[in-house]
């Protein structure tokens, strides 16, 4: 463990004082709360003129120390309310010891307590509990960041991103927006599994550790199993074990899951992701879109109470119909180009003439693909429908009934961004078949993320599975739209980071060995020198100068110390 800061071991001498004095610090008794902070202030009128008992818990987050009577600010995950401590009220016998002394030396910011009283409002105005017992729940060791607020306005706010993500902890303790976000995104969750669940479709669990990676073109997590001594896989996608439901006779399913891929991360993919994907037998991909708008409008409606929100900078309706465009007429939309005919050399040349990055490895479909996203996604910033994909992209979906070249498949874009991902599902078995197939020669030839063929699949369709439409919509992405957060990072709790590096520490032998004296070691290292050769990179009149102040500030008799000594430890001029 790092070297303990001076507050952190000032913190944990009032810890031990706390034990001390008969007082646990982490006590293993319920403290029954009464009212969250916003529950009594919303309730305050009524509380205030009863009198009624209020019991509140949460973390000191400002205090103001007056002699006999102070005030502290308590957190909960509603909010804040003040709380009125008077010593002769917390304290009604001749022992002090509970203000004088717990509350006014031994308590810091951070720091969980219980306060049991009466609302009332004080002299300024401020609505306030006036506290009759107090209750030490839990002793921080680490103090909070400082997060200054005044007049409902916040100073020196927590936002460091890196911080944030890597600590979520302390992104929620102090930023009330942050856990007003993940409010909102069980919210919007619960707005999905409430529409699906009213027209009576399943939710159910499917596996997350399989055999074959499939439902998706992607590049899976691999894993082994050691009993049946095999590889396994984390699931790209949940679309071929809920379809065999189908074939099992259930009319709709649907799955909130967690799906993995390992590939790239950006601040639009996190290779863990939730995705919520449902099947209904009977239906195609018209029917699809017209389920996938409704349900889109009433989460809007759910959170923002409005169709219209603001996301990137733009305004977006998700108020019905949403526009829909083939592929096709996208592409010759925004990149002027006819791909109606075009064989394999001419998509290649058209790709080229616009600047989109290709190899020799993508076939037609891919081709179409990469045009389309490098020349058309930006541009569909309303809710757009876009249709009738190339047969090689969607393996999964059944052939367009006007187009044996093209599929009944949509892909929803908002903001410049793919949302969802819809088929008429494919219930041919042997030309299901053919297309796995097709997915192999394309691994052969290189692509990674080409399907593989899974038997068993096939084996459920050939005892015939009805025609249904299916879709697929990233739950990240969604909130990430809904609430305009710039980065998926933003609504995932504890987003994928690269390990902590590892801070450098040599013992206390190493700096002896270079004539630091003992009582100098703890200086240093609370000075930020933790080695000896970051020592040696200091510059000398400085390094002495820090070190005389810590040794002025703590009031510690040390050594006296020269630029010579130092010298002689080897820090340069």
């Amino acid at each position: 463990m790092a070297e303990r800061s001076e507050q952190e071991l000032q913190r944990i001498a009032s810890l031990q004082a706390l034990r001390d004095l008969g007082i646990d610090p982490y006590p293993a008794a319920e403290y029954r709360v009464t009212h969250s902070a916003s529950g009594a202030l919303a309730d305050f009128d009524r509380l205030s003129s009863s009198r009624e008992k209020v019991r509140i818990a949460g973390r000191i987050r400002s205090r103001r120390i007056m002699g006999s009577a102070s005030f502290i600010s308590v957190q909960d995950e509603s909010g804040q309310l003040q709380v009125y401590v008077r010593r002769d009220e917390v304290c009604p016998g001749e022992d002090k010891t509970l203000y004088n002394v717990v509350f006014k030396k031994l308590l810091d910011l951070g720091d969980i307590v219980g306060a049991e009283g009466y609302l009332f409002t004080t002299q300024t105005g401020e609505k306030s509990l006036h506290a009759e017992s107090l209750t030490v729940l839990a002793k921080s060791i680490r103090p909070l960041p400082v997060v200054k607020e005044k007049d409902g306005k916040t100073f020196d706010a927590f936002t460091d991103a890196e911080l944030r993500y890597r600590q979520r902890y302390l992104d929620l303790a102090l930023n009330a927006e942050t856990r007003q976000t993940f409010r909102k995104r069980q919210q919007i969750i619960d707005t999905i599994r409430a529409f699906y669940n009213e027209h009576g479709y399943l939710e159910v669990e499917t596996p997350i550790l399989q055999s074959l990676p499939g439902g998706a073109s992607a590049r899976p997590f691999i894993t082994h199993h050691n009993a049946l001594d095999i590889p396994l896989y984390l699931r790209i996608a949940d679309e071929l074990y809920l379809k065999r439901l189908i074939v099992g006779g259930y009319d709709g399913v649907y799955e909130f899951a967690k799906d993995f891929r390992n590939e790239g991360m950006d601040r639009t993919h996190n290779p863990e992701f939730s995705m919520v994907e449902i099947y209904v037998a009977y239906k195609d991909y018209f029917w699809m879109m017209d389920f996938t708008e409704r349900m889109l409008e009433r989460t809007a409606l759910a959170v923002h109470g409005t169709t219209e929100f603001t996301s990137g900078g733009h305004t977006i309706s998700f108020k019905r119909p949403f526009r829909r465009l083939t592929i096709r007429d996208a592409i010759k939309e925004y990149a002027g180009v006819d791909i109606k005919g075009l064989g394999l050399e001419e998509l290649r040349e058209a790709c080229r003439a616009r600047g989109v990055e290709i190899d020799a490895t993508m076939g037609e479909g891919k081709l179409i693909d990469e045009l389309f996203g490098a020349t058309c996604e930006e541009h569909l910033v309303q809710p757009t429908f876009l249709i009738d994909y190339p047969i090689e992209l969607s393996p999964l979906c059944k052939r367009h009934r006007d187009d044996s070249e093209l599929t009944e498949r949509f892909e929803l874009f908002v903001n410049g961004h793919e949302l969802c991902n819809a088929y008429s599902e494919l219930n041919d078995p042997q030309d299901q078949y053919e297309r796995f197939r097709e997915q192999m020669e394309l691994a052969a030839k290189g692509d990674e993320e080409a399907m593989r063929i899974d038997h068993d699949y096939i084996r459920a369709m050939e005892y015939g599975m009805p025609p249904c439409s299916g879709m697929g919509i990233g739950i990240d992405r969604l909130v990430m739209l809904l609430l305009d957060k710039p980065s998926i990072q933003d609504v995932l709790l504890f987003p994928q980071m690269r390990p902590e590096p590892r801070v450098a520490r040599d013992d206390d032998e190493a700096f002896k060995a270079i004539g630091v004296p003992s009582e100098w070691i703890v200086a240093l290292r609370a000075l930020g020198f933790n080695t000896v050769v970051s020592l040696r990179s200091a510059k000398v009149n400085k390094l002495l100068n820090d070190l005389r102040s810590y040794a002025k500030k703590n009031k510690q008799t040390l050594p006296a110390l020269t630029v010579e000594a130092l010298q002689a430890w080897g820090v340069q001029e």
